[in-house]
């Protein structure tokens, strides 16, 4: 699968991340997460434009890259697939809340194209797994690193479940069922573990 776009698309996400980190006892820079990303999609596709765009999935969410520029550099089909896959952002007139940005993600994946279902379904399998790596044994710094609702991301994840479920013809769905499912359980560990704490 490598090629020179796949090429131009590693050096391009390394440089647009480049400060940027995962969440977790080591600060492992972001790229990483893009690097397996891809990975994961190489694995169910051969298509160059998908392989692209999961390298560049969060450019649009998380750096100065604009669409334009997405367009320019890597063509129409991956500018559309990243935009699937990037949750509505901050603006002057609007802010989101992190249920209303989750929310929206999941609705517009209704009518990406299926690559960006792809993308997220890699993205949602390494972000579960790394989770469920990381914080196993430790669900106090999962709540202290993460916050929020537990119900919330599961429910967060059921919605973009459902999507992928009804929309997405690839094998990829049966390892992002499976996924889900190691993730529903530890969310489900965590919340017994709270609720222990909180009887005594």
């Amino acid at each position: 699968m490598y090629s020179y776009r796949v090429e131009q698309a590693l050096k391009a996400a390394t440089v647009l991340h480049k400060d940027q980190v995962r969440k977790g006892s080591v600060p492992i820079p972001y790229i990483s997460h893009l690097v397996a990303v891809s990975f994961i999609i190489m694995d169910y596709t051969d298509e160059e434009d998908v392989v692209i765009a999961a390298l560049l999935h969060d450019t649009l969410e998380d750096t100065d890259y604009t669409t334009d520029e997405l367009r320019e550099d890597f063509g129409g089909y991956v500018r559309d697939i990243v935009e699937g896959v990037s949750e509505p952002q901050h603006t002057k007139q609007k802010t989101y809340s992190w249920r209303e940005q989750k929310k929206a993600y999941a609705k517009q994946l209704k009518d990406a194209p299926q690559g960006s279902l792809m993308v997220s379904a890699a993205d949602k399998i390494h972000n579960m797994r790394s989770i469920v790596e990381e914080y196993f044994d430790n669900h106090d710094r999962f709540v202290q690193d993460f916050g929020g609702s537990l119900q919330e991301r599961i429910e967060m994840y059921q919605d973009i479940a459902d999507v992928l479920n009804e929309r997405l013809e690839n094998d990829i769905l049966h390892e992002f069922n499976h996924v889900f499912t190691e993730y529903k359980n530890f969310i489900n560990d965590v919340k017994a573990s709270k609720e222990a704490e909180a009887a005594l």
